[in-house]
């Protein structure tokens, strides 16, 4: 079932190109039924998950070879896995997922420079965005991860705005820098870690005798299987103890000796701890390394932000709690402080930037910032609140940042302008298309009954419990809570109420029309599922 969802939209990514160029209309159906089957199949998963089994945390695992290299030069080998499974947080982030994508299809009937080639790019960029959320092999994942690059690069690129081409290529650079550290951290743990049982097949003999060998530290006869699987990553007992980066069983797990005397801190795993964070803090994005989310959201098609905001953004939080949280769990918590620092910095410093901001949909890519700094806050809390928190903050983002996405590109496909100051009451003008904005507003500064109210609140008390972080933390993060409501609220204020006015009035006054029956359907669609988990947000808890 999971490779039938990630491998559908690659393979109708290429059927799309043996289709005519003049048959206009088949590539956004087409596209648009994948994505409604790929849906089914989110909706089967979900059904069919047994969330009350403890035993197996990986349901829906497929597993088997993929590349084995023999190295004498290590001593060993390396065995890269087709491996794919998914617990409940990642079921959550593929429903997400699936919801963003269909409503990123949805609004896509608008493309028509070049459909055959945006619409294949699309359904490309789906494939991986599905692929990152279940691949447990480290390298299956940076390749779903790297390969998200290509199709985003020219989907900005050469279907967005006036300088859609420095867009590109700013998303580009960060990304892919961000990528590079993961990729060295991935190298070091690869080699840090082994698989016994394939250890033991290669030596042709027991697992207990393996065993006795690591325990002994005899790694001279021993024949090692170097292997990118998460899950063994994330066993200490399958380090080996020669790495520079090996988890001392000590009390204080950071420490370069097995001495329990010694406390010395562990450079080697200090650094690649950070470095693996770093490159995931890029792709969250978090402050001082988000300045190209702006200028992306800016740049790109209405369609192409709401993928962005909505969901690969996420795969930043996703990768720090899979990856950092679950390989480093010791060094996350000597360094849960200044992370949580870095989240909260980003709550406020987005929520300021989005005050200043004239451009509406500059205004909402600043909220993003600061929305996705809870995530890092509830990350940084170690305490189950808190992790629950940032997972639900990933998915109600996921849909309220498509929801405000889809509202900016409605008013920009009429009149060509985003700016807060060329608009007053625009209520008289457009009631239905003012009705959603205000749901999709007040939903996205925390208004209780919606789903921004639930998941801004879990972070905020897992930070207020917990034992790692310090309280200042939680205080300032109720402060970006209420400047998200002031940019908010203001833009409400001067765009829709008031007399009715809009800047250059003989040419726009005649475009501003309400919204259409499409527009009302992915609106009424994204308002249910915020107010359905705000009221009730088990639905994914």
């Amino acid at each position: 079932m999971l490779s039938f969802i990630v491998f559908l939209p690659l393979l109708f990514a290429v059927l799309l190109l043996f289709i005519p160029e003049n048959k206009k209309n088949i590539f956004q159906w087409l596209t648009f039924a994948v994505l409604s089957v790929e849906l089914g199949a989110l909706g089967y998963l979900y059904a069919n998950f047994d969330a009350k089994n403890t035993e197996n945390l990986m349901q829906f695992v497929e597993k088997t070879t993929w590349i084995y290299l023999q190295s004498d030069f290590f001593g060993g080998g390396f065995h890269i896995q087709y491996f794919v499974g998914i617990d409940k947080m990642a079921l959550t982030m593929l429903l997400t997922a699936g919801i963003v994508l269909w409503v990123g299809a949805l609004s896509s009937f608008s493309i028509t420079k070049n459909p055959k080639a945006y619409f294949s790019l699309y359904l490309l960029l789906s494939s991986t965005v599905f692929g990152c959320f279940v691949a447990l092999d480290f390298f299956l994942f940076y390749v779903f991860f790297e390969f998200m690059l290509l199709p985003m690069f020219f989907l900005i690129g050469i279907w967005g705005g006036e300088r859609r081409e420095y867009a590109s290529f700013k998303f580009l650079l960060y990304t892919l820098g961000g990528s590079l550290f993961i990729l060295g951290a991935m190298i070091v743990l690869c080699l840090s870690t082994i698989d016994i049982p394939k250890t033991a097949q290669a030596n042709n003999t027991s697992e207990k005798i393996v065993l006795e060998n690591l325990a002994k530290n005899d790694l001279k006869n021993l024949k090692k299987i170097y292997n990118f699987d998460v899950l063994l990553m994330q066993n200490p007992q399958n380090y080996l103890k020669d790495a520079s980066i090996y988890p001392n069983d000590t009390k204080d797990f950071y420490t370069n000796s097995q001495n329990t005397k010694n406390t010395e801190k562990n450079p080697y795993r200090y650094w690649v701890f950070w470095a693996l964070l770093l490159g995931f803090l890029v792709k969250l994005p978090v402050v001082p390394l988000h300045t190209w989310l702006p200028d992306a959201h800016v740049e790109a098609p209405t369609p192409i932000s709401v993928v962005l905001a909505g969901i690969l953004l996420k795969i930043g939080g996703y990768g720090i709690i899979r990856f950092v949280l679950g390989i480093f769990p010791d060094v996350f918590l000597s360094q849960a402080d200044i992370i949580a620092g870095i989240g909260v910095i980003s709550i406020i410093y987005g929520a300021m930037n989005a005050i200043a901001m004239q451009d509406l949909k500059k205004m909402i890519a600043y909220s993003s910032i600061s929305h996705l700094g809870f995530v890092l806050l509830g990350i940084s809390s170690l305490t189950s609140v808190g992790i629950n928190g940032a997972v639900f903050q990933m998915a109600s983002h996921g849909v309220l940042s498509a929801m405000l996405f889809v509202l900016v590109g409605v008013l920009y496909d009429r009149t060509h302008d985003r700016n807060i100051k060329h608009y007053e009451g625009l209520w008289t003008k457009m009631p239905v298309y003012s009705v959603w904005v205000m749901i999709g507003f007040f939903a996205s500064l925390g208004l209780p009954l919606f789903s921004g109210f639930v998941g801004e609140l879990l972070c905020l008390l897992g930070a207020f419990q917990s034992q790692h972080i310090h309280k200042i933390w939680g205080i300032l993060g109720l402060f970006g809570i209420v400047l998200g409501a002031g940019y908010f609220l203001w833009a409400l204020q001067r765009m829709f109420l008031g007399k009715f006015w809009v800047f250059e009035k003989e040419k726009n006054e005649n475009l501003l029309t309400d919204t259409t029956l499409r527009e009302n359907i992915i609106l009424a669609i994204l308002a249910f599922l915020t107010l359905l988990l705000g009221i009730y947000p088990n639905v994914i808890l």
